[in-house]
């Protein structure tokens, strides 16, 4: 269902009040002027008798000039008779030739009549103020308004005045206003829709506002352009606007807190079960085979020397490797929550890797794997010396252990802007491009058959990955032409 609009209500509200009270004052006019103004023409009546009464002293020869200017100006017919109604004033006639004459068909139909009318007002007039009455002239068929009275206490006073003349102006008058009334009804429509269409142009655009607050869109203000209610109205608006805004903002912004937290809580969950699963699953074949090696020494299984060296050997090497994997763990732990304090110095990159690689050089002789090292000059960097010495030999000891059969192993060292990079390469298959980025989770291992048989751990690059990152230095690693280069960054020392 469609509702009008407030500029509609109020449009149509004004109209129908500017109808309603030219309406109100047509019918007024039309009923009611006429009767104000014989009650105006009576009042003008008992005025000029006052006024006459109060100059009159039985001679109206010496009221003539002021008898006249009140006829001519109120449109008065004025007859004064002495007590036995002889006519002493007549304006209709010259003044003292009448007084010893009567009223002539002039004035009333025959004298008889006149007497008689006469006598019955004075009758009446005798007995209290002066008599007021509108009355038909048969003989002219047209409507006059008398007033009858006494003058001095002795004379009577007669004063009359047309009717028509009041008939007709109430006619014109009313005829005049049907038309400015029509005129004032389409002038005042079209100034109220003007009023209404800027009165609700505020409204309307507040409206608007609101509309888009309400689908959280804090763009858009009300120009305040006065300070009335809607200027006020507009104020608030636009004071909320800013307060929800800056709110809503503060409500996002913390639910995007939230929103990480719970996702860095979901990782860290998922993170520890994986952990414990991964280091279950890393425990679970040594302390079987420690636990069945000894069990086989304690019935005496193998009575002769050799085997019981084997088992032996086997306990031994399976101990070494659960203590390894808890070193590394405890390392990485440390080295992630930030607990271990780096020990910076100055050192020349380009011998520690020569250090490492001549402390691996048994292992190199019997894989016969054939490392060159490449440098562009000597580079002295600013690192803790034993943090980088665990993350080359990570890097150099899964290089060994994923080499092919080209046995081909490089080391390069050069500068890349204020970084010092060092790099391995060593022949082989790539790895699978959705495994890259994976490398440095913890127990992630790409190919776990052959991890388990060099005796991995998967967590040599995220002892790295946690290295570097300690250290606010890049790492990563690429598969290139003919085999896999894994690579990290130094700070060079001066830079």
């Amino acid at each position: 269902m469609r509702y009008a609009s407030i500029r509609f209500k109020l449009f149509a509200a004004l109209c129908c009040l500017i109808i309603f009270f030219v309406g109100v004052s047509w019918l007024l006019n039309n009923f009611f002027l006429e009767k104000y103004y014989f009650y105006t023409k009576s009042n003008a009546l008992l005025e000029s008798y006052n006024k006459i009464s109060s100059l009159y002293n039985g001679d109206p020869e010496k009221l003539y000039l002021e008898l006249e200017k009140l006829e001519s100006s109120r449109g008065l017919h004025v007859i004064i008779m002495d007590n036995n109604f002889n006519v002493v004033y007549n304006s209709r006639q010259k003044g003292l030739e009448l007084k010893t004459r009567r009223f002539d068909r002039g004035f009333l139909d025959n004298r008889n009549a006149a007497e008689a009318i006469i006598k019955e007002k004075v009758m009446q007039i005798l007995k209290g103020k002066p008599l007021i009455e509108k009355r038909l002239d048969s003989r002219l068929n047209s409507n006059f308004i008398n007033l009858y009275a006494l003058l001095d206490q002795k004379d009577f006073i007669f004063i009359t005045t047309p009717v028509a003349a009041i008939q007709e102006s109430a006619e014109i008058a009313n005829k005049f206003f049907v038309f400015t009334g029509m005129m004032t009804i389409i002038l005042g429509s079209v100034l109220v829709f003007v009023i209404t269409s800027r009165f609700t142009k505020p409204i309307l655009e507040l409206n608007d506002i609101a509309q888009r607050m309400s689908t959280l869109d804090f763009s858009k203000r009300y120009p305040v352009k006065s300070h009335d209610e809607i200027g006020h109205l507009g104020e608030s608006i636009n004071s909320l606007s800013e307060q929800l805004e800056k709110s809503i903002s503060e409500l996002k912004e913390a639910n995007e807190i939230l929103k990480e937290d719970i996702e860095r809580e979901r990782r860290i969950d998922e993170m520890r079960k994986g952990f414990i699963t991964n280091v279950s699953h890393e425990l679970k074949t040594p302390i079987a085979l420690i636990q069945g090696y000894a069990e086989g020494l304690k019935v005496n299984i193998n009575d002769d020397e050799e085997n019981k060296n084997y088992y032996c050997d086997v306990i031994m090497d399976e101990s070494f490797k659960m203590n390894k994997l808890v070193r590394q763990l405890l390392d990485l732990s440390q080295m992630e929550s930030g607990q271990v304090d780096l020990d910076r110095s100055d050192f020349d990159v380009h011998e520690l890797v020569e250090c490492v690689i001549k402390r691996n050089s048994i292992i190199l002789k019997e894989k016969n794997i054939d490392v060159t090292v490449e440098k562009q000059e000597d580079i002295s960097v600013d690192a803790d010396y034993e943090r980088i010495e665990q993350v080359f030999t990570n890097y150099l000891n899964n290089a060994i252990n994923h080499v092919d059969g080209n046995k081909q192993m490089k080391v390069s060292i050069k500068r890349v802007s204020d970084k010092a990079r060092v790099s391995v390469y060593n022949s082989g298959q790539h790895i699978p491009a959705e495994s890259l980025d994976k490398l440095w989770t913890s127990f992630y291992k790409v190919d776990k058959a052959r991890t388990r048989s060099y005796g991995g751990t998967g967590l040599g690059l995220s002892i790295v990955k946690a290295i570097q990152e300690a250290h606010n230095n890049r790492y990563g690693v690429e598969n290139v032409e003919g085999g896999v280069v894994f690579w990290f960054e130094l700070d060079v020392v001066g830079e």
